[in-house]
């Protein structure tokens, strides 16, 4: 980095420092850039069957908003082979995605992995909701040391695991819990070389800390432990480990419910009231009258908590709740709980009316490139199908007897069928071919493999309906499919809408 001298010679002490400050900023943004192409964890796999697809490493963002980080992809070679980088400077849960397929794991700085994925079924997902029920990627590790993190919470986890379901009926909260069958849990553990340090003790490794709060969240869920003793040991006098995805997940679980619900001192309706009001330093100030709340850094985070609770509450104003995850980022004086803030607000809204849609291109049956733009102006009534699940055909017989009366009486609606069938061919096939396919004549396009695509639009299940308005943008959270009505009294009749009653169920409050 060059920083171009000041030819003033006499610049004085303002001057001099006003060049300090420039060439620093300067050094940091060199030393940012630099450190986005740093990389020191490196995956060098090989697949038996995934030639030409793109395999992509993820990570989380924070464990409050759980936004997916791509942090590299890549294609597999015509030989199987692939290679993924990123940067850790702690050990980071990551995952590795294949189309709709997963695995995750810890990824420890400086350390290179070697994998293997065997031969595997792609298509299962064309007879199991993998959306719903995940199936998870058969990903191999080789060559690892015996005292590698991931096999360290294997072998802890597969031993928890194995205890509990043995003992699963003392942990039931149908039954009487009895807590001393925790007490045998840790007796157990430790007869298995498990001798835990006491937290925060001096030598304590990233599996101890994630041990300790593995068996914290199991002890508060079997109520083998108070929360009050959880804070205690865990929170309260510690330092907030934002960087630890399993420390946080403990913290949201030792706080989950813990005030949006209403407190001890402090009635729900008094948080309905300053949630509405966007009141949010009496809203901080008030709940921390609870004595597990006093810390402010551990009531601000608290707080981002239970807004979110508060965002998808049916007995508080959705926008208001996000109205104060905002006020709380900008109030706030830890810069951990601004960016907080930021994402979980950003999160929250990534498909709420009025939000930007995911930009759209994708061949129709003749393989022509189509963009959603190109239909800016218009009602776009967008779906999500498979030609073969009767559930889909169901759904598009109705559109199909509604279609050439509604594009006549309204000629800024469209129909826009989007196939995730795998095999383009398929689509094709059935459009042309079959006397079902020729009826509907609307646009159809094909995903062409995106399954991205389908995350940013929310597909679960099929069929997905998606209504776009004519700016482009969502207008439903939750679209109705056609089964429901929606054809006859749609947004794009805003007075027979308006008094029909139809959009209340539909539209988020």
């Amino acid at each position: 980095m060059i920083v171009r001298r000041f030819e003033h010679r006499s610049i004085g002490v303002l001057g001099r420092l006003l060049v300090l400050w420039v060439a620093m900023a300067a050094g940091w943004q060199m030393v940012w850039a630099q450190a986005q192409e740093i990389t020191n964890v490196v995956l060098k796999g090989e697949a038996a069957n995934a030639a030409g697809k793109e395999i992509g490493l993820y990570g989380y963002s924070d464990m409050l908003s759980q936004q997916a980080v791509r942090l590299d992809e890549t294609r597999v070679g015509e030989d199987g082979r692939f290679e993924l980088r990123c940067y850790a400077n702690y050990p980071r849960l990551v995952y590795v995605e294949v189309e709709n397929y997963s695995q995750s794991f810890y990824v420890e700085p400086g350390r290179d992995y070697t994998m293997y994925l065997p031969e595997f079924d792609w298509s299962i997902d064309e007879t199991h909701n993998v959306f719903l029920d995940p199936v998870v990627l058969p990903l191999r590790f080789l060559d690892l040391p015996s005292d590698e993190l991931n096999l360290q919470i294997g072998d802890f986890e597969a031993v928890v695991d194995s205890f509990l379901l043995a003992n699963r009926v003392f942990f039931d909260p149908k039954f009487k819990p009895q807590k001393r069958y925790f007490d045998t849990l840790m007796a157990c553990l430790a007869m298995r070389g498990y001798r835990l340090k006491p937290y925060g003790a001096e030598g304590e490794t990233f599996a101890d800390r994630y041990m300790h709060y593995q068996l914290a969240s199991i002890a508060l869920a079997t109520g083998a432990r108070s929360r009050r003793q959880l804070v205690g040991k865990y929170v309260e006098g510690q330092p907030v480990r934002y960087y630890d995805e399993q420390y946080m997940r403990l913290f949201f679980d030792l706080y989950a419910g813990r005030i949006a619900r209403g407190m001890k001192r402090v009635p729900m309706r008094r948080l309905q009231a300053w949630v509405h009001a966007g009141d949010i330093a009496t809203y901080l100030d008030s709940i921390g009258l609870d004595p597990l709340l006093r810390n402010e850094q551990v009531r601000e985070l608290a707080a981002l908590q239970a807004l979110k609770e508060s965002y998808y509450d049916r007995d508080y104003d959705s926008p208001s709740a996000l109205r104060m995850i905002e006020l709380l980022g900008q109030a706030s004086k830890f810069e951990e709980h601004r960016v907080l803030a930021e994402r979980l607000a950003q999160a929250l809204t990534e498909r709420e009316p009025g939000g930007e849609t995911p930009r759209l291109v994708l061949p129709d049956k003749e393989r022509h490139m189509v963009s959603l733009d190109s239909m800016k102006g218009k009602w776009v009534y967008l779906n999500f199908v498979r030609v073969g699940d009767p559930n889909c055909i169901a759904e598009l017989e109705t559109m199909a007897h509604f279609c050439d009366s509604l594009y006549e009486r309204y000629p800024n609606v469209r129909f826009v069928s989007i196939s995730c069938d795998r095999e383009f061919q398929k689509m094709y096939l059935f459009l042309t071919g079959s006397k079902r396919g020729r009826r509907y004549g609307w646009t159809w396009l094909h995903f062409d493999g995106d399954y991205r695509l389908l995350e940013h639009f929310g597909v679960v299940s099929y069929p997905t309906f998606v209504m776009i308005n004519p700016e482009g943008r969502w207008h439903y959270t939750v679209t109705p499919p056609p089964a429901s009505g929606i054809l006859l009294h749609g947004p794009w009749d805003v007075r027979e809408e308006q008094g029909s009653g139809f959009k209340a169920p539909f539209i988020n409050r």
